[in-house]
């Protein structure tokens, strides 16, 4: 990625060592890969051919292991390994509708003016998805030869999303879309694809995730600069499970999002989600996320922010959505009546937020001043006075005492048009990885989640801006290998025309 690029150590001996220490971690997901391909061969045969659950694991293991190698592999710019069991590339089924595209020489004559006669041609074959149906678009380059000089011309074959790939960009994007928006494992989409009469391996799937999810890298980050322009933000984490190499087990990634939405109050600008994925939940990541970052920050109570607030100019809004959600569990669990009158108190607050919303700042903080302000004052004061009259260590004082600390670090929205009310945004930008995570349980390494990231990252954008994703990329793949990098914005979701 972009970013990892410019932290990259500049003394040679560092970077000799780092080098070496990638190496290494390539050469751990092999060896990884192929400890869990046997174990699922050895699983299968134990239960000739059923699917138990155990099955199921061990192949979602060996996919995001497999993505995370590919990953690395691209973006190391390395020749991939060539296993002996790795399934070797089949001929395309003749049944699969063929797309004839004949490529021509840019000139009809040689460069010394002498005549083009055609000598033989090459074909390239490439396995295309549209919506519903798959194509084969057959690229057929004729070669000519000079009549004069003998000199051979043909056209250049267009560069490809994965060199020496035959996927084409519209498949790539079907399978990025169906593993991350819909939430199909890639062994899942193999099974769905066989029945198409197309063989196409889970670790070829995964091989093409790494290496797509590497190529548009540039584009997450540059949607990510976006995210941090804004002048309030909204970020939450959720767990995710990663392999560790060599111990067996797992252990727990988180995967952030750093979003910006300022529809609610009608400024016009692009909404954005940007992904990044960290090993641990430690407070440094977040503070190396937003380390150019100033401006508000709508978040959860994470002690892991703090610095942020003190020492890099990050403001914090608190958030009633967590406040609530405590006096539900109290009131489901126990029918206090207490805690059903702040649920109600606190409803009255989102309806004044639903009368705010789509008008500018000034108006949003004029209706909150006049009707919201008085119902959170008074909640706040109503709040202290059950304090006393009950248990302090009871669950409905604990909610009371979590809403009192976190009302404090939410009365800034009151005054200020551009925030809100809640976390929300942001919570809603991480159910995509709540479902994706029942379903695929795993990233294969740091790699592995860097790649779930960049995929997070695009597809949340192309959907918050209501453009489709499968289309949006399609495009995108298709264009970026040869686009150049300074003009990287022309591809973001919200610059494509309709």
């Amino acid at each position: 990625m972009m970013a990892e690029a410019m932290t990259l150590p500049e003394d040679y001996g560092e970077l000799k060592e780092f080098t070496t220490q990638l190496l290494a971690e390539i050469k751990a997901q092999a060896m990884l890969i192929e400890k869990l391909r046997h174990q699922v061969a050895g699983q299968n045969a134990w239960r000739y051919g059923s699917t138990s659950e155990q099955t199921k694991q061990l192949m979602l293991a060996l996919e995001a292991s497999e993505v995370a190698e590919a990953a690395m592999t691209a973006k190391m710019k390395l020749p991939p390994d060539e296993p002996k069991d790795k399934p070797k590339r089949r001929p395309i089924p003749d049944h699969i509708p063929r797309n004839n595209i004949e490529l021509l020489p840019p000139k009809d004559h040689c460069t010394c003016g002498g005549a083009l006669r055609q000598i033989g041609e090459d074909v390239t074959e490439e396995l295309e998805y549209v919506p519903g149906r798959f194509v084969v678009n057959k690229i057929t380059r004729p070669r000519f030869a000079c009549k004069r000089c003998e000199q051979f011309t043909q056209a250049v074959l267009p560069s490809r999303p994965i060199e020496r790939g035959r996927p084409g960009p519209g498949l790539l994007a079907h399978v990025l879309v169906s593993k991350y928006a819909d939430h199909l494992p890639l062994y899942r989409q193999s099974q769905i694809f066989e029945r198409d009469g197309l063989d196409l391996d889970r670790s070829t799937l995964a091989d093409w995730v790494g290496k797509t999810t590497t190529l548009l890298a540039p584009l997450a980050d540059a949607i990510g600069k976006h995210a941090l322009k804004g002048k309030a933000i909204f970020t939450d984490d959720t767990p995710v499970n990663m392999l560790a190499p060599g111990t067996g087990k797992t252990k727990t990634g988180r995967l952030w999002v750093y979003a910006r939405d300022e529809r609610p109050w009608s400024s016009g600008v692009p909404p954005a989600a940007w992904y990044q994925f960290s090993e641990d939940r430690r407070g440094a990541h977040p503070k190396d996320h937003l380390s150019k970052y100033k401006g508000w920050m709508h978040a959860d109570g994470y002690a892991g922010y703090e610095a942020l607030y003190r020492d890099h100019g990050i403001k914090e809004v608190a958030c009633m959505a967590h406040i609530r959600r405590k006096f539900v569990d109290v009131h489901r669990s126990q029918g206090s009546s207490i805690a059903e009158e702040a649920i109600l108190r606190i409803s009255q607050l989102y309806a004044v937020e639903k009368e705010a919303r789509g008008s500018p700042p000034d108006q949003r903080v004029a209706v909150r001043q006049a009707k919201a302000t008085p119902v959170f004052d008074d909640l706040q004061d109503w709040l202290g006075r059950q304090l006393t009259i009950i248990s302090g260590k009871s669950p409905l004082a604990q909610a009371i005492r979590y809403a009192l600390t976190r009302m404090r670090r939410l009365r800034p929205y009151l005054a200020n048009g551009i925030l809100e009310l809640d976390n929300n945004t942001a919570e809603r930008a991480m159910r995509a990885i709540a479902l994706g995570r029942k379903n695929y349980l795993f990233v294969g390494s740091p790699a592995g989640g860097r790649a779930a990231a960049v995929a997070y990252t695009l597809i949340g954008t192309a959907k918050l801006n209501g453009v489709d994703p499968q289309t949006w990329l399609a495009d995108t793949i298709a264009r970026i290998p040869d686009y150049k990098i300074t003009r990287v914005n022309d591809l973001l979701p919200w610059s494509v025309k309709p």
